[in-house]
C-alpha cells in the first residue's frame, strides 16, 4: 500500500486552480462529490456513471444524493432501503444498470445527519429500480406486469423492494377494501418477452467496495481489498501531524477486520450494538458514513 505524496496532491490542486475549476482549490477543503466530479468529468473525461429517468427525461450524473420525504418510517435503515425510498419519493428510475454507483447519504457534512446509524448493504439489488426490463412478481415469482406505488409503504409488506405483481397477484392484493383505490401502473417490458425456458429472472446486483466517512474535521475511508468478509482496510489521511501548524499530516492505513465481524452479524443483533462500545474503527463506518461506493463486477470487464 502506498501514498500519494502531499506535494503531488498540492500540484494537482494548483493545476485545477490554473484551469479555472475553482479559485479555492489550494486553500479550502472540498466536498468529495465536487472533487470526484471534476476528476471524472474534466480530467478523465469519463461518461456519466448514472442515467436516471425522471418524468420521461433522462438525467446524467456521477453520483446520487439520497433525499427522503418527511413521511418515511425508517429508523435504522439499510442503504438498500434508503435508495429505494429516495427513488420512490422522487418518482425516479434507472434508465440503465450502472457499472458504478456512488451514493451520498441523507446528511450534510459533519453538521447534520438524518440517522444515527446506517446499516451498509454489502450487496445492492437495483433490479426493481430499472425503468425497463423483465421483473418478477414479488409474491409468486412469475413475470410481473404491474407496479403499485401505494403498496410501497403498506405495513403489510416489507420495507424493502418496490411492490410489483403479476396480474393475478395484483388482483388478489387489490381486492382488499383498503387497497381497491390504489392507482396501478404498467411495467415496460421488452417487446415479445416471455418467461419461456427461464425458471428465474436474473437480478442486477452491485457490490460495496468503499465507504467514505466524516465525523469531525476530515474524511476517512473504508475499502474492501479482498473477497473475505474481513478484508477491510481503514485509511486516514490525517492520522497524525508532524511539525505543528507549519508541518504536515501523516496518513495511515490499517487493517480493520472488526468491520467484517459486525457486517456478518444478523440485522437484529447489529441494531442493538452501542456505537461507543464497537471495536476498533467500526463505529465510524456505521455512524459517520457520507458516501457509499458500489460496483457491478459483471460490467467491470467491459465498462
Amino acid at each position: 500500500m502506498g501514498f500519494v505524496d502531499r506535494k503531488h496532491i498540492m500540484k494537482l490542486r494548483e493545476q485545477l486552480l490554473d484551469h479555472g475549476y475553482c479559485h479555492t482549490f489550494t486553500t479550502d477543503e472540498k466536498d468529495p462529490e465536487e472533487f470526484l466530479t471534476i476528476i471524472m468529468q474534466h480530467i478523465m473525461a469519463l461518461e456519466p456513471l448514472l442515467k436516471i429517468s425522471a418524468g420521461g427525461m433522462v438525467q446524467e450524473s456521477y453520483c446520487y444524493q439520497i433525499f427522503l420525504d418527511q413521511n418515511h418510517s425508517l429508523v435504522l435503515p439499510t442503504v438498500q432501503q434508503l435508495l429505494e425510498h429516495s427513488f420512490h419519493s422522487a418518482r425516479l428510475k434507472l434508465a440503465e444498470s450502472p457499472s458504478c454507483l456512488i451514493l451520498q447519504m441523507p446528511r450534510f457534512g459533519k453538521k447534520f445527519k438524518m440517522f444515527d446509524k446506517i446499516i451498509p448493504s454489502l450487496v445492492l439489488d437495483v433490479t426493481d429500480l430499472l425503468s425497463e426490463g423483465p421483473q418478477e412478481c414479488m409474491l409468486c415469482g412469475n413475470l410481473a406486469h404491474i407496479e403499485c406505488r401505494a403498496c410501497f409503504k403498506d405495513a403489510v409488506f416489507s420495507q424493502t423492494g418496490f411492490k410489483i405483481f403479476c396480474k393475478t397477484c395484483s388482483d388478489q392484493v387489490h381486492s382488499h377494501p383498503n387497497r381497491q383505490a390504489h392507482p396501478l401502473s404498467r411495467l415496460e417490458l421488452p417487446k415479445d418477452f416471455t418467461m419461456a425456458g427461464a425458471s428465474k429472472l436474473a437480478r442486477e446486483k452491485m457490490e460495496l467496495f468503499a465507504v467514505l466517512c466524516i465525523e469531525t474535521s476530515h474524511y476517512v475511508s473504508f475499502v474492501k481489498h479482498g473477497p473475505a468478509s474481513k478484508d477491510w482496510i481503514f485509511f486516514d489521511s490525517m492520522s497524525d501531524r508532524e511539525g505543528g501548524l507549519d508541518g504536515h499530516n501523516i496518513p495511515q492505513v490499517q487493517a480493520c477486520p472488526e468491520v467484517g465481524d459486525y457486517l456478518d452479524m444478523p440485522l437484529a443483533e447489529l441494531a442493538n450494538q452501542v456505537p461507543r462500545d464497537m471495536k476498533g474503527v467500526a463505529k465510524r463506518l456505521f455512524c459517520d458514513a457520507y458516501m457509499y461506493l458500489y460496483q457491478n463486477t459483471a460490467q467491470s470487464l467491459y465498462r
